[in-house]
């Protein structure tokens, strides 16, 4: 079988992910690509159940190398379940939050140890790396803004009851991520409307990935 592409979407609170996300596999499938959405935490079964542990602050009072745990053995069962199998069957798999997210939000800002998240991404991740990341960015004030304006009537997450601050560290450990990487990462300018990030989003995987309709690519 032909391996399938990794993408992933990353970036802080109200960036538009999820909504990017859906828009990316919706394009995708337009040119004949078979695609797997999904999400970190979560995405198969046993790591939605400590989506729920994350999310909720259960773990919060444990510190940062708790949720750095969680987070690893929820991703080594999102990959074993969903995301190698969709690879290795050739499709292309679209995952909102992925690595990054553990080394911005537990490393960067949590102060886990990087010789801890390396030992982690290790034994959960190997090899297993995106393809392309679209890190998302736009303001803290904005985001937090978007991410108020979306929950309307529901309870702020464990990240987004953070203040302004520790959302601008987050800004800023994504866009370090960015340059440290720069051929995997393409940072999104995320502030316009959702049909034009949409657009930025399919130009930037189309220049990097070269993802033409499959009739097209061997004809």
């Amino acid at each position: 079988m032909t391996s399938g592409r990794f993408i992933t979407l990353e970036g802080g609170e109200g960036t538009g992910k999820s909504t990017q996300a859906r828009r990316l596999a919706a394009y995708l499938r337009t040119l004949g690509h078979e695609v797997v959405e999904t999400r970190e935490p979560g995405g198969s079964p046993g790591a939605e159940a400590v989506r729920h542990v994350l999310l909720s602050g259960a773990a919060e009072p444990f510190g940062a190398e708790a949720e750095a745990l969680l987070f690893a053995a929820a991703r080594a069962d999102h990959l074993e379940i969903v995301i190698r199998p969709a690879l290795a069957a050739g499709r292309i798999v679209v995952c909102d939050r992925f690595v990054d997210s553990t080394r911005v939000y537990q490393g960067a800002v949590g102060q886990v140890p990087a010789a801890l998240l390396d030992t982690l991404e290790a034994a959960t991740v190997g090899g297993t790396l995106p393809d392309l990341t679209l890190i998302l960015d736009v303001p803290p004030e904005l985001g937090l803004a978007r991410a108020a304006e979306r929950g309307k009537g529901a309870v702020a997450d464990r990240f987004e009851r953070e203040g302004t601050d520790y959302h601008a560290q987050v800004r800023e450990a994504f866009l370090a991520r960015a340059a440290a990487a720069p051929e995997r990462c393409v940072v999104v300018d995320a502030r316009g409307g959702v049909d034009e990030v949409a657009a930025a989003i399919a130009r930037i995987v189309d220049a990097r990935l070269g993802l033409a309709a499959p009739a097209a690519a061997s004809a």
